[in-house]
């Protein structure tokens, strides 16, 4: 008899049937307390699996094997073109426009190498089947006509008398082909899997997108868009017989079974490795003597085999996971780089996996070399042997972050889902991945007959010939070299093109902008209501924890503890977090700008009892993380001045809640940067993250440099997280010698004993009751060993003074593509305008920028931001081909907004999307760290749902009037724009009445 209690779906076994579909399998998943569900629509072979638990965040995906045999970037401009309007929802960008009619807690749509996936979450049932309604025909019956193909995938123009691509798909992969990490993922993968279809670019090489028909696409959705493709997943605390009854009716009815012919086979194994060598383009300002990428890359097991899947993964840990790790300390330690290569690490997403180490920032003649050490290390292991203790400490990584529920950077149902996803689309078993513990039995018996991991390090790298040599080889000339042969292409097909052909490329335009402009009836679209919104905001109180009377050396403790403690009582799932702020306000003004790098240090670099190496691993293996993080926060209290912070964190499985509080303890009195040696490679090392982040976060960053004058907070964060902490680290390592860094190490010194002092410290702590009564005594002693007493004096204002100039400003560096940000300033979150700001933002964003700089500029995101902390509102650009057009598009945003062209539908539709974001739920311990950081900026829950009600009784009229008050052009706008040194040049010859003051980054 069946002993499953899943209160969500009572009565369902494996082998039932519920209409067509079949339940194969019904299983108990007692890690994340949820039961798991596979079943097969049988007519269709459509499979479905669906993981219930009490969860209300509701998930729901539908996604297909994609598979392509060209570099054309047919499965991503499909996933573009296919949100493009559908059969019952023929409105021109049913996506876009449901999340504005929607509460969704998350919506996109990946392209992977291999498969299409399209997920969204929401906590509201209602909107829960108005998203799925919509997804479902989107994806099996989509309009998948001409103009959309040109505006999302690419597209001829004529610029004046020249002929110009242009296309949403095109530019984005423009932009992603500037970036060396995507360049290096996308050529290993050629390198690696040349007879499969990883060898081709999925998302689309520029060179060839262009190359891609209208038929082609068709064609490939025809194929790969079918039921007999398709991997659904729902989520959630919803019945699932009401998901599949919704999925068969809406469309698996209309379809008969295919072979969609879209297995993916293993890659044939090679006899003996190779060298290869591929170009990425580097700005010509920079040195390129130092900006090779050199890497080993080995292909290894079956996705489908669990058991090795999970073995590699521990031994990527084993070998890389931290800074003690033997094979990561090798290549740190030679210095013949700064940082791990881009792709260093086990990658189990493909058919067949593969696993990556290697350098980055190095010479060219480094290669042999870096070889050499890698496999040196590798042999070194496998014959003396592996240190159990860091066997152990992997085991406890994986089972640490198995137990523990986060929402970043996807909600949890989504991350569930991309666990498994790879091995479930290629035939493998979910459960064995979900339900783990069959293989660490397996695991643990294998260990105990003798040197296992040692072994497969002989066979997955000394002995394994499917690898690579790789070399990413920097290329001051590639980016004019392909301009010009885009413009040479671009030439000769105009030449050839008759004047009819050039009269229908016009015509196409017109019809694309006729199309874009035109307004359309989105009532065909399901949506919710303002009475579908709670009025309340999500609240985490403080716990009052009263301690028994049989807890007297607790009792003892608190009663001299001088620091307030605040108490999540949270079901954490047997983990404890440690929250504490330390008061940054106090630090001298030339020590602020060092501040983010001693974070990033600070447990890296070992204490003045044990060298990093110890200390790694003692966190590995006792803890889920400790370490440092700057916050730049506006108070919301009397003073309502800038609250800068250094957050103090830790997380631990319960068990091991001594071991946690002995490291912290550690690390706060016993810090220690005297290793100028360590510190040489940590610095060079965050460089290089710093630099990586130019074109992956370039509209962030562009914000960023827009808005630093405007507050005191908005200049810390940039000089702690923007282009200019970049430019302290990089003045900083020019140069090192022992002097200057026995210097900056006795900085670091005078940082930590300014921040650790005294009652300088606001502490939380989140946890099942237990763990909570447990942790007491130990938060009480760890803080009460400060040496000293101060009276919480970091929490105040930072020196800093403000630059009197607005920034006008481009910022070069290589890239293809520009991002562009434009600030002002408004009001915060207690004046009356406040709420009607958020909506203006969210409207300003669908109505306008969206048409005007992605559907008609080509860029892949236009958006604007009004922050309600300090009430800075924010236009931003993400890869896009344009600067001056989009400067245009950002002063006529105000014309539009005050214009009231809009409709009271489209201010709900505003208020949902800012509801939606309030109202996003976070797992047990985020939100109780969410809860606390708003305690230490003093900002109320009355206050937050004040807000919230505020926004629920918005009008059209409001709109309008606030609109009215903060767009005109007498309000001060900062712009500041990252880019390459030509587009920033050209854009100046076209501004000349108003240049951009230029920079490099």
């Amino acid at each position: 008899m069946n002993t499953f209690t899943d209160h969500n779906n009572p009565g369902l076994n494996s082998g039932d049937r519920i209409g067509d579909y079949c339940i194969k399998r019904v299983v108990e998943l007692k890690e994340i307390s949820s039961f798991f569900y596979e079943l097969e629509h049988t007519p269709t072979g459509a499979r479905h699996v669906h993981i219930s638990n009490d969860d209300k965040e509701n998930t729901f995906s539908v996604a297909f094997k994609t598979v392509p045999s060209d570099s054309t970037g047919v499965a991503h401009i499909l996933e573009h073109t296919a949100l493009c309007g559908s059969e019952k929802f023929p409105v021109r960008d049913p996506f876009f426009s449901m999340l504005k009619r929607s509460l969704s807690t998350f919506m996109n749509a990946f392209t992977a190498s291999d498969w299409t996936m399209y997920p969204f979450s929401t906590q509201n049932k209602k909107d829960f089947y108005n998203l799925m309604d919509v997804y479902l025909d989107a994806a099996f019956f989509p309009n998948l006509n001409m103009l959309n193909f040109k505006q999302e995938g690419h597209r001829l123009e004529l610029d004046g008398e020249e002929l110009v691509y242009k296309g949403v798909v095109y530019n984005e992969m423009k932009g992603a082909m500037s970036s060396p990490d995507q360049v290096l993922g996308r050529s290993l993968l050629n390198a690696l899997y040349p007879s499969t279809t990883y060898r081709h670019n999925s998302g689309g090489e520029p060179a060839v997108i262009p190359t891609l028909t209208h038929e082609q696409l068709t064609a490939f959705h025809k194929q790969h868009y079918h039921p007999s493709n398709s991997f659904f997943y729902t989520y959630g605390n919803l019945p699932l017989k009401d998901h599949l009854s919704f999925i068969h009716d809406k469309i698996l009815k209309k379809f008969e079974r295919i072979d969609p012919k879209t297995d993916v086979p293993s890659q044939p194994r090679w006899d003996r490795a190779k060298v290869v060598s591929y170009p990425y383009p580097l700005g010509p300002n920079e040195d390129p003597v130092k900006k090779y990428q050199v890497c080993v890359a080995w292909l290894l097991a079956d996705i489908k085999d669990t058991f090795e899947v999970l073995v590699i993964s521990l031994l990527e840990h084993i070998l890389l996971g931290n800074s003690g790790s033997p094979l990561r300390k090798a290549l740190i330690d030679s210095e013949l780089g700064t940082a791990l290569s881009d792709g260093t690490g086990f990658d189990a997403d493909n058919r067949d996996t593969y696993f990556v180490c290697g350098l980055k920032d190095v010479e060219e003649s480094a290669a042999e070399k870096i070889e050499k050490i890698i496999f040196d290390e590798l042999k070194n292991l496998a014959d003396k042997g592996i240190d159990p203790k860091l066997i152990a400490s992997a085991i406890h990584q994986v089972e640490f972050h198995h137990k523990e529920i986060t929402n970043t950077p996807y909600p949890y149902g989504i991350k569930l889902l991309l666990f498994f996803s790879g091995s479930w689309f290629h035939g493998g078993d979910p459960v064995r991945i979900l339900r783990f513990d069959d293989d660490f039995k397996h695991l643990n018996e294998e260990l105990a007959k003798g040197p296992f991991f040692e072994n497969r390090i002989k066979t997955c790298f000394l002995n394994n010939p499917h690898r690579v040599l790789f070399k990413l080889t920097p290329d001051q000339l590639m980016e004019q070299k392909e301009n010009e042969r885009v413009r040479t292409e671009l030439e000769h097909i105009k030449s050839g093109l008759s004047p009819a052909e050039l009269q229908k490329i016009k015509q196409d335009a017109e019809a694309l902008a006729k199309l874009q402009e035109s307004g359309e009836d989105l009532s065909k679209l399901p949506t919710l209501e303002i009475e579908d919104i709670p009025p309340s905001v999500h609240i985490v109180k403080e716990t009052d924890l009263k301690l028994e009377s049989g807890d007297s050396e607790a009792g003892e403790a608190t009663s001299n503890f001088q620091f307030p403690i605040s108490i999540y009582q949270q079901p954490t799932s047997g983990i404890f977090y440690f929250d504490s702020a330390a008061g940054a306000g106090g630090l001298r003004k030339e020590m602020l700008p060092l501040v983010p790098f001693f974070c990033y240090a600070f447990s890296k670099v070992g204490t003045a009892r044990r060298d990093y190496i110890e200390m790694a691993r003692l966190i590995d293996a006792y803890t889920g993380g400790v370490g440092l993080s700057v916050h730049a926060r506006n108070n919301f209290g009397e003073t309502r001045d800038c609250l800068p912070f250094i957050g103090f964190t830790g997380k631990c499985l319960v068990r091991n809640l001594d071991k946690m509080f002995d490291i912290m303890q550690e690390l706060l009195y016993e810090f220690n940067f005297s290793d100028l040696t360590r510190l040489k490679s940590l610095l060079l090392q965050y460089r290089a993250g710093l630099e990586s982040m130019i074109v992956h976060n370039g509209h962030g960053l562009a914000i960023s440099l827009a808005s630093r004058n405007f507050s005191v907070t908005r200049a810390l964060s940039e000089t702690w997280n923007g282009v200019h902490q970049l430019q302290t680290i990089k003045k900083i390592t020019t140069d090192l010698t022992d002097d200057k860094l026995k210097a900056f190490s006795d900085d670091l010194m005078s940082i930590g004993k300014s921040l650790f002092i005294g009652n300088n410290f606001k502490v939380a702590m989140v946890g099942e009751q237990g763990a909570l009564y447990d942790a007491m005594p130990l938060t009480s002693k760890l803080l009460a060993d400060s040496r000293q007493q101060t009276s919480g004096m970091g929490f105040l204002p930072p020196a800093i003074t403000l630059g009197d100039q607005i920034p006008r400003e481009g910022w070069s560096t290589s890239s293809a593509v520009s991002f562009v940000a434009q600030a002002f300033e408004t009001v915060r979150m207690d004046h009356e305008d406040s709420p009607v700001l958020s909506v203006i933002s969210k409207m300003l964003r669908s109505l306008f920028l969206h048409r005007e700089i992605r559907e008609k500029g080509g860029a892949y995101g236009g958006f604007s931001m009004y922050n309600p902390e300090d009430g800075l509102f924010c236009f931003g650009s993400y890869r896009d081909p344009h600067i001056v057009s989009t400067l245009n598009v950002y002063d006529n945003a105000g014309d539009f907004i005050k214009s009231g062209n809009y409709d009271s539908e489209d201010v709900k539709e505003a208020i949902l999307q800012v509801c939606s974001e309030i109202d996003k739920p976070d797992p047990p311990g985020p939100a109780a760290r969410k809860a606390f950081y708003r305690k230490i900026i003093s900002l109320s829950d009355e206050a937050r749902e004040h807000f919230k009600k505020q926004l629920l009784t918005l009008t059209r009229d409001r709109v309008i009037k606030v609109a009215e008050r903060y767009f005109d052009s007498s309000r001060k706008q900062a712009v500041a724009v990252i880019s390459s040194e030509e587009k920033l040049k050209a854009a100046n010859e076209k501004m000349a009445d108003n240049p951009l003051k230029l920079y490099r980054i």
